[in-house]
């Protein structure tokens, strides 16, 4: 099959787009940032609901966030009073999924130098994430309380068009589930209204191609491991 010019820059625009954790300081325009949003806008959703809600932090209104949660983060007994609203992962996890997931953390944390028992080392690296690994934007998304199931899955869809239109940029993100734990914080930093929940945090920026932890390229399933052909 011959691939087209138009194929050939969709598919590049996917294939290239990785979990990036550490960032230039460069500033991303914002009008960058909105025409992003505003092509990411065009995601499905059940009945046209669009579900999505977006706050973009920069400056002193990322920074402010980070440094609560880190504080929290950081304090044994300050973090265990902070729990995800949502379960984000199985309770009781079976291969294949926990060996890619061991496999992903243990990847990154060989080529970050950092051993199993360098417990130390570990925290300070998922600290990372509550400073948006250095990105200058930071994007906390949210959703209607009153939203079921379909809207998740549409909310999915919305974020996947965040990270594949940020490609056709030039720019880099990683979307970021470790902040549901910090909900409240995040409500109260925000000022978000109670009917909101926070779904997720992402990472945007130019990536640094420099260091290390962004040279880990994960494994894929072939389709002949997850498909199924019936004629």
């Amino acid at each position: 099959m011959i691939q087209t010019q138009q194929q050939a820059i969709v598919d590049e625009a996917i294939t290239s787009r990785r979990s990036i954790r550490a960032y230039l300081p460069q500033a991303v325009a914002r009008e960058d940032i909105e025409a992003i949003l505003e092509v990411a806008s065009r995601a499905p959703s059940g009945t046209n609901t669009q579900p999505w809600k977006v706050y973009v932090l920069t400056g002193a209104a990322r920074d402010g966030l980070s440094a609560a949660i880190v504080d929290a983060y950081l304090d044994p007994e300050r973090g265990a009073q902070h729990a995800e609203e949502y379960s984000y992962y199985p309770t009781k996890w079976v291969s294949p999924y926990i060996d890619r997931r061991r496999k992903v953390g243990w990847d990154l944390y060989a080529l970050l130098g950092l051993t199993r028992d360098n417990k130390a080392g570990m925290q300070a690296q998922h600290a990372r994430n509550y400073v948006f690994f250095d990105a200058p934007v930071g994007l906390i998304f949210t959703i209607d309380r009153i939203m079921e199931r379909g809207s998740w899955l549409d909310y999915g869809m919305f974020l996947q068009n965040i990270m594949v239109a940020a490609r056709g940029r030039g720019l880099d993100t990683c979307p970021q589930a470790a902040f549901t734990q910090f909900h409240r914080i995040i409500s109260d930093k925000l000022q978000l209204p109670d009917n909101e929940q926070v779904v997720c945090g992402m990472a945007l920026g130019y990536a640094d191609q420099s260091k290390i932890e962004n040279s880990l390229v994960t494994h894929r399933e072939p389709v002949s491991g997850f498909a199924t052909f019936l004629e």
